[in-house]
């Protein structure tokens, strides 16, 4: 009999929260570039009752997303997909941001859409850090949205000299994320199946402590302390947007971000957050 199969990306700390969450029951594939680290979410979870296989997996590289798709086949039909799996601007220059966190991710939503089962869904997790760039034009947007995927990093706002730093390649990664997440979620629906994007704002996990301890670290620590919320969140709480998501009690939502950042965005524009001129 075939189980349902879950793909999960990125052996990291949101990732396995809402993989506990949702994923009881079903069989998980959980691709991470470091096999170590599936590895070690893999036995963390199968010690407490999952099923999860870990798989070695580079979401910059079509035919790695090809290769976990085609190991989760042999368990059934894929039902559901969380894509955790990125790099942060303290991690990695402009060109690797650029491949892994756009790139893959568009790859990702293309590959799995095209095999999705009748009433699966995903979520891909972008970043609040999307919401705080400057707004583009409709047409790039479009761009971002819709431009085949192995084009994408020919398209000329994402070339390097029109990207300031990191931040700014990160920030244009996420946005893209989301646009991607409302292109690819009509094709989806074609399979009778939803896509959505969770944008959070800082989540306690190692990626968050390696932003505390580099150049921006501080920056980030003011974000929390003056946002409306007054502190950081767990990546549990992530999982309870994701939870809604992808349940029935989701079965009306799709192609939309959820930004949940403790209203750091929200002071950012129009609190104490504000960027000093």
């Amino acid at each position: 009999m075939n189980r349902e199969v879950m793909i999960v990306t990125g052996a990291g700390q949101i990732s396995m929260a809402i993989a506990r969450r949702i994923g009881y029951g079903k069989k998980i594939i959980l691709g991470d570039k470091k096999i170590e680290n599936a590895n070690a979410i893999a036995k963390i979870m199968n010690d407490a009752g999952y099923d999860v296989i870990p798989f070695e997996m580079d979401l910059a590289s079509r035919q790695s997303i090809l290769a976990i798709i085609a190991e989760a086949q042999k368990y059934g039909p894929i039902k559901y997909l969380v894509n955790g799996a990125g790099v942060s601007p303290s991690q990695a220059p402009i060109e690797a941001i650029l491949k892994v966190d756009l790139y893959g991710t568009a790859v990702l939503l293309e590959e799995v859409g095209k095999v999705i089962a009748e009433g699966g869904c995903g979520v891909t997790i972008s970043s609040q850090s999307g919401w705080r760039m400057p707004q583009l034009t409709a047409e790039q947007d479009r761009q971002l949205a819709m431009t085949p995927t192995e084009e994408l990093l020919d398209l000329e706002i994402l070339q390097p000299g029109n990207i300031r730093d990191t931040l700014h390649a990160y920030q244009l990664a996420k946005r893209c994320n989301e646009k991607r997440v409302m292109y690819e979620c009509v094709r989806w629906g074609e399979r009778g199946a939803r896509l959505n994007d969770i944008a959070p704002g800082i989540i306690v996990t190692p990626l968050a402590i390696d932003e505390f301890n580099g150049p921006r670290g501080d920056f980030y620590k003011n974000m929390f302390a003056k946002c409306p919320a007054g502190r950081p969140a767990a990546a549990d709480e992530v999982a309870n947007v994701a939870e809604l998501l992808m349940s029935d009690k989701g079965a009306f939502i799709t192609g939309s971000t959820f930004l949940m950042d403790g209203g750091a965005t929200a002071s950012y524009f129009y609190g104490p957050l504000q960027p000093q001129n």
